[in-house]
């Protein structure tokens, strides 16, 4: 990797081998691409595991129409390469013999089994960093078990925090990926880490990444109300899991939306910015008694002052309450759907959706980069990879092109 110069993006003439058949391998291989990287996806003939996900853009059940694969893989190439046999494998350890990364999420069985552990693909390049993403990690007697997005969140101990108050249900699954997401992560912390170390010492390693150990210690407020007062939390509805219940903190609105507001009753500055904003709507009722200048008093009428609060929400709309309460210093926010966000006001003002073409389909609008540099520009959005797309020019070492 040379230094940034003046119109590169911040990977610039960084090649990644991208070996991976889930989202958090690719995931990592997206976010690197959409800092200038470039990654090639090696896939085997039949495609990556993610192409056969669906839904199917046009209802094009093949390859080349997986939305999850499209989201998964913007701005990468794809190569087709049959690791599996001899000759592929060869072509495989070639191409990463000329990579600054690899990024795998093959089991450890599954390594060995195709002669590609992680010592056989550094024995490649001195240079080459390996980055193992799986469900357990290379090593430990769960190394060769298998795993998914939900099994990793209920193991991993953060499912037990999501879900409603009545506990006679099971835990519900946040959705999203988020246990791969959290792999990916911290692998990307990782990585990072280890390109700054080879810059000192010329050497690559292996990032070895168990979704496992990264989620064992995602479980927000479980940890440390075990490890200290040595008490288990329990989930509630839209909010944070704790040892007792808490109030509710969904409002539903006049739209028949809701808006998320958290109703402190102990400190005294926002209580007052609420019942002055309440007063605006003449639902203030009695809140405006001296009394209620004492947290201890409000705290013994909480119920009196909830059911207030839940007509004050539903005179207005949501949007209405959102930018009130906002602007009068209280933390409130609209419960949005996925689809809402498209309309936000905020991400639309700050550019975060991007429309990237597809010759066979409309085009689509994505999820931008997550992060951005001040003096590095931001690389253009290009869809995903056909299958085997650019075999030919990565197989002749060709960088770049559309093969």
């Amino acid at each position: 990797m040379a230094p940034t110069a003046a119109g590169d993006h911040v990977f610039t003439g960084a090649r990644v081998i991208e070996l991976a058949g889930d989202p958090a391998g690719e995931m990592l291989g997206k976010l690197l691409a959409q800092m200038g990287a470039d990654v090639v996806k090696v896939e085997p003939p039949e495609g990556s595991p993610t192409r056969a996900i669906g839904p199917f853009a046009g209802e094009r059940q093949d390859p080349d129409h997986s939305l999850t694969f499209w989201y998964y893989n913007t701005n990468k190439r794809s190569a087709v390469v049959d690791y599996r046999t001899d000759e592929g494998r060869d072509a495989f350890l070639r191409l990463v013999a000329g990579a600054d990364v690899c990024i795998t999420t093959l089991s450890r069985a599954g390594l060995a089994q195709l002669r590609l552990r992680p010592d056989d693909l550094r024995r490649a390049s001195e240079r080459l960093i390996v980055v193992s993403i799986t469900p357990f990690g290379l090593d430990g007697p769960w190394a060769d078990r298998l795993s998914s997005d939900l099994v990793g969140l209920a193991l991993g101990s953060p499912l037990n925090s999501c879900g409603y108050d009545d506990h006679s249900i099971p835990p519900i699954r946040p959705g999203g990926d988020q246990g791969y997401q959290s792999a990916c992560s911290f692998a990307l912390m990782a990585l990072l880490l280890a390109l700054i170390e080879r810059q000192s010492t010329g050497q690559g390693q292996l990032v070895d990444v168990g979704m496992h150990d990264c989620l064992a210690v995602s479980a927000e407020l479980a940890n440390p109300y075990w490890f200290y007062p040595k008490v288990l939390v329990h989930r509630q509805t839209c909010r944070h899991a704790q040892p007792t219940p808490t109030a509710p903190a969904l409002f539903p609105c006049a739209d028949d939306r809701y808006v998320y507001f958290v109703l402190f009753v102990a400190d005294l500055k926002p209580w007052r910015a609420l019942v002055e904003w309440m007063d605006t709507k003449g639902l203030a009722v009695d809140l405006l008694a001296p009394e209620y200048e004492d947290a201890r008093y409000r705290q013994e009428h909480f119920g009196h002052i909830q059911d207030l609060v839940e007509v004050f929400f539903l005179l207005q709309t949501a949007e209405e309450a959102y930018h009130e309460g906002q602007a009068r210093g209280l933390s409130i926010g609209i419960a949005y759907a996925p689809d809402d966000l498209f309309h936000d006001e905020h991400l639309s003002a700050r550019d975060f959706f991007v429309t990237v073409e597809h010759e066979d389909a409309p085009p689509g609008r994505y999820p931008g980069p997550p992060m951005r540099f001040s003096d590095v520009a931001p690389v253009a959005p290009q869809r995903a990879p056909r299958l085997g797309e650019h075999t030919a020019d990565v197989v002749a070492g060709v960088h770049g092109g559309d093969g």
